[in-house]
């Protein structure tokens, strides 16, 4: 059996094999006005390679692919469809951030319930007059005078 595999070694065509992209989800924002749009923007994406579900909403105009697919390669292929003004989904859920009304996060422009994904949504600037303490080690019941409120 080894001089079998030996051999076997030698007759074989080594190929180079693409690597599979990771399966991943691709949100994009385009505008669609009509039944039409919608269509022709499904049909688009849904003729990529590697897609496996492709879900459209309207109402936010959002397009959701599913599969093994480049976002770079879906976001142009929707782009080619006449959508020049579609970019990747900017928006993320309000309850997801801490702070989602920061100034350059909240757009009146997007769906309810949806803010930017901006990074001063996650992060504050501390404040001078707040305590640097962490609030468990206000109130401790190892140390009597460690609660600065009373």
């Amino acid at each position: 059996m080894g001089a079998l595999l030996y051999f076997a070694n030698f007759c074989t065509v080594n190929r180079t094999r693409t690597k599979r992209k990771p399966f991943q989800t691709v949100e994009i924002k385009v505008k669609m006005d009509c039944d039409g749009c919608e269509r022709r923007v499904k049909n688009a994406v849904t003729s990529l390679k590697g897609v496996k579900s492709v879900e459209v909403n309207r109402k936010q105009s959002k397009v959701t692919v599913t599969g093994h697919v480049d976002p770079k390669r879906v976001l142009k292929k929707v782009k080619d469809t006449g959508k020049i003004r579609a970019e990747f989904w900017p928006y993320i859920e309000h309850n997801l951030v801490p702070y989602p009304y920061v100034a350059g996060a909240y757009d009146k422009r997007a769906p309810s319930g949806f803010v930017k994904d901006v990074p001063q949504a996650y992060h504050s600037q501390p404040s001078s007059n707040l305590p640097q303490q962490p609030f468990p080690n206000l109130f401790s019941d190892d140390n009597p005078n460690a609660c600065s409120i009373m």
